[in-house]
């Protein structure tokens, strides 16, 4: 495919993705708890249950899995939550320039165990750097995987971030068990907490 016309496509699926992220916040000045890799919305359902009084987002890649989740969110009624289909960064990238993250959970997120995909991993620098960017002062973020030595690997790089700070070990403020968890015969956790929030990112000209 020629670059152009790439970068055409691209520019089109980012606009339909920043007007749908628009149509189903609560306001341009939204305050959220977000989930990354949400699957079919059994913990962020949960937690918007016992949450009414905040508003509540999960994104993932696989189509049947947000369709699943919305599902689920229709038939309790929550009016709190909603799924949508997209990449982490994608949807950071298009975020109303007012709206903050709250409490942000990833939770067994794929390892890509093979040390050549590892560049594929979702917990780098670059993207706890946007995290940081769209938090509020205090907001936490919970990370949990049954895959040690990338757990390992997600310790050593938020500790080496400034805008985060790793927090004593402990539960998490919200526990229900997902499919993942479920099936793990053990897994590994930490929570870390925005200190202090860093200026807020230009959306690039390229995205317009």
């Amino acid at each position: 495919m020629p670059r152009e016309v790439f970068q055409v496509i691209r520019a089109s699926r980012l606009a339909a993705l920043r007007a749908e992220i628009a149509a189903v916040l609560p306001t341009p000045k939204a305050r959220f708890v977000f989930e990354i890799g949400c699957g079919n919305g059994h913990f962020l359902a949960a937690y918007a249950t016992a949450h009414p009084d905040q508003f509540c987002v999960g994104i993932d890649l696989r189509l049947e899995r947000i369709v699943k989740a919305l599902h689920k969110r229709d038939r309790a009624g929550l009016g709190n939550l909603q799924f949508l289909r997209c990449e982490a960064g994608d949807f950071l990238r298009e975020l109303p320039v007012d709206v903050r993250l709250l409490d942000i959970y990833i939770l067994f997120p794929d390892p890509w165990p093979k040390k050549r995909h590892h560049k594929h991993r979702l917990f780098k620098p670059e993207f706890l750097g946007e995290l940081a960017a769209w938090a509020g002062q205090g907001s936490r973020l919970f990370f949990r995987t049954d895959y040690k030595p990338y757990f390992d690997e997600a310790v050593e790089t938020i500790a080496a971030q400034r805008a985060w700070r790793l927090l004593p070990a402990g539960p998490f403020p919200f526990e229900h068990q997902t499919i993942f968890q479920s099936r793990a015969v053990v897994f590994h956790s930490f929570g870390a907490t925005l200190e202090p929030a860093p200026a807020h990112p230009a959306r690039p000209a390229a995205d317009k």
